[in-house]
Protein backbone atom coordinates (compact mmCIF):
# COMPACT_ATOMS: atom_id res chain seq x y z
CA UNK A 1 0.00 0.00 0.00
CA UNK A 2 1.53 3.36 -1.34
CA UNK A 3 1.34 6.97 0.97
CA UNK A 4 -1.11 7.90 -1.40
CA UNK A 5 -3.33 4.26 -0.90
CA UNK A 6 -3.13 5.22 3.09
CA UNK A 7 -3.79 8.96 2.66
CA UNK A 8 -7.08 8.01 0.73
CA UNK A 9 -7.99 5.43 3.34
CA UNK A 10 -6.93 8.03 6.34
CA UNK A 11 -9.58 10.75 4.44
CA UNK A 12 -12.64 7.45 4.47
CA UNK A 13 -12.27 6.74 7.97
CA UNK A 14 -12.13 10.20 9.51
CA UNK A 15 -15.17 11.34 7.01
CA UNK A 16 -17.28 8.75 8.26
CA UNK A 17 -16.01 8.99 11.58
CA UNK A 18 -17.22 12.63 11.61
CA UNK A 19 -20.25 11.80 9.99
CA UNK A 20 -20.74 9.41 13.40
CA UNK A 21 -19.57 12.04 15.79
CA UNK A 22 -22.37 14.78 13.91
CA UNK A 23 -24.80 11.94 14.33
CA UNK A 24 -24.44 11.30 17.83
CA UNK A 25 -24.65 15.04 18.55
CA UNK A 26 -28.05 15.34 16.67
CA UNK A 27 -29.38 12.67 19.36
CA UNK A 28 -28.01 14.44 22.18
CA UNK A 29 -29.90 17.36 20.58
CA UNK A 30 -33.13 16.06 20.68
CA UNK A 31 -32.61 14.12 23.64
CA UNK A 32 -32.85 10.47 22.24
CA UNK A 33 -29.57 9.19 24.11
CA UNK A 34 -28.76 11.82 26.07
CA UNK A 35 -28.31 9.74 29.30
CA UNK A 36 -25.69 7.66 27.13
CA UNK A 37 -23.42 10.62 26.38
CA UNK A 38 -23.97 12.47 29.65
CA UNK A 39 -22.62 9.26 31.35
CA UNK A 40 -19.41 9.44 28.92
CA UNK A 41 -19.40 13.40 30.46
CA UNK A 42 -19.88 14.13 26.23
CA UNK A 43 -22.01 17.53 25.64
CA UNK A 44 -23.52 18.23 21.99
CA UNK A 45 -20.28 20.61 21.85
CA UNK A 46 -18.12 18.45 22.13
CA UNK A 47 -19.25 16.16 19.76
CA UNK A 48 -19.54 18.74 17.14
CA UNK A 49 -16.28 19.73 17.81
CA UNK A 50 -15.25 16.38 17.18
CA UNK A 51 -17.29 16.22 14.07
CA UNK A 52 -15.41 19.70 12.58
CA UNK A 53 -12.39 18.23 13.58
CA UNK A 54 -12.12 15.05 11.83
CA UNK A 55 -14.14 16.60 8.92
CA UNK A 56 -10.86 18.87 8.63
CA UNK A 57 -8.08 15.90 9.35
CA UNK A 58 -10.26 14.15 6.31
CA UNK A 59 -9.79 17.24 3.74
CA UNK A 60 -6.21 17.81 4.83
CA UNK A 61 -5.68 14.01 4.23
CA UNK A 62 -7.54 13.85 0.74
CA UNK A 63 -5.94 17.31 -0.70
CA UNK A 64 -2.87 15.83 0.37
CA UNK A 65 -3.29 12.48 -1.15
CA UNK A 66 -4.01 14.72 -4.52
CA UNK A 67 -1.46 16.80 -4.20
CA UNK A 68 1.52 13.32 -3.94
CA UNK A 69 -0.62 11.24 -6.35
CA UNK A 70 1.05 13.52 -9.28
CA UNK A 71 -2.06 12.97 -11.30
CA UNK A 72 -2.44 9.44 -10.92
CA UNK A 73 -5.51 7.78 -10.23
CA UNK A 74 -4.93 4.87 -7.07
CA UNK A 75 -8.47 3.75 -7.04
CA UNK A 76 -8.93 0.18 -7.79
CA UNK A 77 -12.75 -0.75 -8.87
Amino acid sequence: MDSVSRLQLLARITYYAGWIALACGGLVHFSVAKAMFTAMNMTKRNLFEVGVALFLISIASAARAIASGSGKSSTKG
